[in-house]
């Protein structure tokens, strides 16, 4: 959806319109302000001149720190060489907003499922030594705790699986929920007996809204929760809203093949995002959250 840009002066186009000239050092007057949709969390939209385009995530003014986390994130996946991404040009706040400038792409649904598949198993060749980050950040709007932790099994119980349950709590939902994520908090290591995973790079929210293609067929990955953890982590979550192409699947194992007893840790790893929408969008996932626990439960009881 087109606005008029005379329409558009309650937002702070002109203050993004001068930090992209800043940064440039090309002067940037905003001629095309186009709304996209998609996004549950930011308002988004395409703005250009005759050179030069750029898309827009505009959100309230408290949420800098996000943004300014996510260009962190993006700068990382691409500092490692193996997918492409968004580049980020910057992020600032005024006028009661804050934003983040990022590289337009333009994008489609088509395009190498293969190539995806071999670039993320790259990307998880990306190694730190400690399971975390530099930095905290979101996974949607929801704060993402990164503290560094040498103990992965440590790491997922307190700052992923515990932090969305304690959430959950202050939300409202106790009862069994609680009581069925206690029982598997406590017996948590059960699901790593045999299994030491790597500390690698993660996309951290790689669901199929967050890739696609550009006009070259070639994927592009964005909206990231980034951290160092467990590559089942991003697995998990390709097939937790619906699978990807089975070629990315037969691509990234050629590379790099699903450990022993990934069938039962990545209900693990999908459940902290279904604790995570639980917290963000209601109760409609409550059923869906205690399915997980129990089944997983079912494995040591």
């Amino acid at each position: 959806m087109k606005r008029n840009i005379q329409q558009a002066t309650s937002l702070p186009w002109t203050a993004i319109a001068a930090q992209i000239s800043q940064l440039t050092r090309q002067a940037f007057t905003l001629e095309n302000l186009t709304s996209i949709g998609g996004g549950c969390i930011n308002q988004t939209f395409c703005i250009r001149n005759q050179d030069q385009q750029f898309f827009i995530k505009l959100n309230k003014a408290e949420y800098l720190a996000m943004f300014e986390a996510e260009t962190a994130g993006l700068e990382e996946i691409l500092d490692s060489a193996s997918l492409r991404a968004p580049r980020p040009f910057c992020s600032g706040s005024g006028h009661g907003y804050a934003w983040l400038v990022l590289e337009y792409i333009d994008l489609q649904n088509q395009g190498n499922a293969a190539t995806l598949g071999i670039g993320l198993a790259n990307m998880h060749r990306h190694t730190a030594e400690k399971f975390g980050w530099i930095r905290d950040n979101t996974i949607g709007s929801t704060p993402q705790r990164n503290t560094v932790d040498s103990d992965w099994i440590a790491f997922w119980r307190q700052q992923r699986l515990g932090y969305q349950l304690n959430l959950a709590r202050e939300n409202g939902y106790t009862g069994s929920l609680q009581s069925l994520g206690e029982r598997l908090l406590s017996g948590f290591q059960y699901f790593f007996m045999g299994y030491t995973p790597q500390p690698s790079l993660l996309h951290g929210d790689l669901w199929g809204g967050n890739y696609a293609f550009d006009t070259d067929g070639q994927p592009v990955i964005f909206d990231p929760a980034v951290y160092y953890g467990d590559r089942e982590a991003d697995l998990a979550m390709t097939e937790l809203f619906g699978r990807f192409p089975p070629d990315f699947y037969a691509a990234y194992r050629d590379i790099w093949p699903a450990d022993t007893g990934y069938a039962t840790r990545k209900q693990l790893y999908k459940l902290y995002h279904i604790l995570n929408h639980l917290n963000l969008f209601g109760s409609q996932y409550w059923n869906q959250a205690e399915t997980i626990m129990k089944k997983l439960l079912s494995e040591f009881d």
